[in-house]
């Protein structure tokens, strides 16, 4: 069994890197887009209806694709106020508390967005603007972060009871 959960957290830590990599590159398709906008909007007098919207999506993505990496490098925010002077396993036992926390509200956020994708899906749910997109890819993307998120979250709760049993999963 223990092999089994050192390999789900490996290839979960992998996943994890490879998505926060891809919407680190989004920040570029942001700026060209920008960019884009600002130069027919500007320079040839030609504005488009869709740029700021794209960007809006865009960066949206950007965020969704950066939580599973955020939680494996633990770059979030913590309150720092006894947390660095615990030892190592008293660490990893309070990460082990809000960890689960965590599980649980990601559950209810993803059971949350699959109702919220499964009605766009059903009504063919658009913004209600000029460019008029759907926004049956932000959500479903919305989904698969979630699940990402879930994922890297059920990673944590591992490398923490191996921590908390003086083991190493890495």
């Amino acid at each position: 069994m223990k092999g089994a959960i050192r390999a789900y957290v490996r290839a979960t830590d992998r996943v994890s890197d490879y998505v926060g990599y891809a919407a680190a590159s989004l920040i570029f398709y942001m700026g060209a887009v920008l960019i884009f906008d600002a130069f027919t909007r500007n320079v040839i007098k030609m504005p488009v209806s869709w740029a700021i919207e794209m960007t809006q999506f865009t960066l949206t993505a950007y965020y969704f694709l950066g939580g599973p990496i955020t939680l494996k490098n633990e770059d979030h925010v913590r309150m720092d106020l006894w947390y660095s002077r615990l030892s190592e396993r008293g660490k990893a036992k309070i990460d082990l508390v809000t960890v689960c926390c965590l599980i649980f509200f990601l559950g209810v956020m993803l059971w949350g967005s699959v109702s919220s994708l499964q009605y766009a899906i059903a009504t063919g749910e658009r913004r209600f603007s000029m460019w008029n997109p759907s926004v049956i890819p932000i959500k479903a993307l919305m989904v698969a972060c979630l699940v990402l998120m879930l994922l890297q979250a059920v990673a944590l709760v591992f490398k923490h009871i191996a921590t908390i049993r003086g083991e190493s999963l890495e």
